[in-house]
């Protein structure tokens, strides 16, 4: 067989027909082949032999806060690609939001490329932002190669992302949809918001109460309505209400072009469990009911839920004051999401095969990825390889994130990711990471 420098051995191999044992034979950067697990290795090929370890294709990320240029000291490429390649993500996409200037033009999308250029331990692609004064920068934008544009329903928390209202979410979806282009939305209703009781303090139920699942609801069902008059396609970010799931169902049986993605907070902590103060575990939406997260489950389960990404969206520690109403909300996963989903699916009775497709087939076929999400020939040799029977208890020391602030503290995780590869080269061995390696994607690039 030409061509092939490596050949990835295990037991243990995740691919669309299944896991079997097999041999992935690497040439170029690529899957050559995944082959019978005797398979002989080809002359001039090195051969890796992970044993029992399971290969997964490389985690796909799309949605991630990295805050650079401009709130550097929040996160930033090195930092946030670091942990990413340690938790086995070996793509992310970027938020326009939070860093300084928001990607809300194409000008504003090169110098966010510049800066993560030369400090991308994975490969990083962009989202670009909707705002009621840029609609004219939205094709543009597209041309350049950002993946779809966010906007929020309700205020971002920075001023310099203002929300859209339902008009101008109207005309930024008519623009976008005139290229078929995709909308990712922040979606809470400011109207419910507003209407909520709004208390200060360090009582997580007082918090709870100020975001209402009815602010999730009314805006993905003002969404869905939108999207189905402009045949448009919208993607719901980090849903949270399980009340939201049969109204979703029921637009995409319909023919309505919506995703949905939950995150991993979402799906393994529940409010019972989180102490009066820690706003290490605020975030908006915020982390519900243990029953709500039951419903999350089977919603991931009959595919009402498309896909699982972190909204990783991390700030400096003095941000993350004892009170709920005035803390920034955001909650670091990078790092920690494929243990933490693969703890929760085990007790619940899924595989590992569910989690590659959660975590990496769906969020690459979001975003229009078509060489990443998959171990099958033609595809990005991007790989994890996990121990998925060793556990370990997170200390936020071990992270690689720039500010060690996590909900999982001191929780006990299945998973262990033994080594990630990227294009067939490996860019983490049991924790040693490597310098960066990682490429600038641009839509259809």
């Amino acid at each position: 067989m030409p061509d092939v420098q490596l050949v990835l051995r295990s037991t243990r191999v995740i691919t669309p027909e299944g896991t079997r044992p097999a041999s992935i034979a690497v040439g170029g950067g690529s899957i050559v082949a995944v082959l019978p697990y005797e398979a002989e290795v080809p002359a001039g090929a090195r051969l890796e032999d992970v044993g029992d370890d399971v290969v997964l294709p490389g985690l796909v990320d799309t949605h991630v806060h990295v805050n650079d240029p401009g709130r550097t000291e929040w996160e930033g490429f090195w930092t946030a690609t670091r942990a990413a390649a340690a938790g086995g993500i070996t793509t992310i996409l970027d938020m326009p939001l939070n860093s300084l200037p928001p990607t809300t033009t194409v000008e504003r999308l090169r110098v966010k490329q510049e800066v993560a250029r030369t400090k991308a331990h994975v490969d990083v692609g962009f989202w670009g932002g909707a705002l009621p004064d840029n609609v004219k920068d939205l094709r543009p934008l597209y041309g350049a190669g950002v993946y779809g544009f966010k906007c929020f329903l309700s205020p971002s928390g920075v001023d310099e992302f203002p929300e859209l209202d339902q008009d101008q979410l109207a005309t930024s979806l008519a623009e976008i949809a005139g290229f078929d282009g995709l909308m990712i939305v922040h979606a809470e209703d400011p109207h419910h918001l507003a209407a909520a009781p709004q208390r200060s303090g360090g009582t997580y139920a007082d918090f709870l109460a100020s975001r209402p699942r009815d602010a999730e609801n009314t805006a993905i069902g003002n969404l869905i309505a939108q999207a189905r008059g402009l045949n448009a396609r919208v993607h719901v970010l980090h849903l949270s209400s399980s009340d939201a799931l049969p109204l979703i169902a029921a637009a995409k049986a319909e023919g309505v072009r919506v995703t949905v993605e939950s995150c991993p907070h979402f799906l393994t902590l529940t409010a019972e469990e989180v102490p009066d103060g820690a706003t290490e575990f605020k975030c908006c939406p915020p982390i519900r009911e243990a029953a709500n997260q039951d419903a999350l489950w089977e919603g991931l389960a009959d595919g009402t839920i498309d896909c699982i990404v972190s909204d990783h969206s991390p700030s400096t520690a003095d941000l993350k004051t004892p009170d709920f109403a005035t803390a920034w909300g955001g909650i670091s996963s990078l790092q920690l999401g494929l243990p933490a989903i693969w703890t929760e699916a085990r007790r619940r009775g899924h595989g590992l095969e569910d989690v590659a497709r959660w975590m990496s087939a769906a969020p690459a076929r979001l975003a229009g990825m078509d060489s990443k999400g998959a171990i099958e020939p033609g595809r990005d040799a991007d790989f994890a390889v996990l121990d998925p029977e060793a556990a370990f208890t997170v200390d936020p020391a071990g992270l690689e994130h720039r500010n060690r602030v996590t909900a999982y503290a001191g929780r006990t995780l299945h998973g262990v990711v033994t080594s990630t590869w990227l294009r067939g080269e490996r860019i983490l061995d049991h924790g040693t990471l490597t310098g960066p390696m990682g490429r600038l994607l641009e839509r259809n690039g």
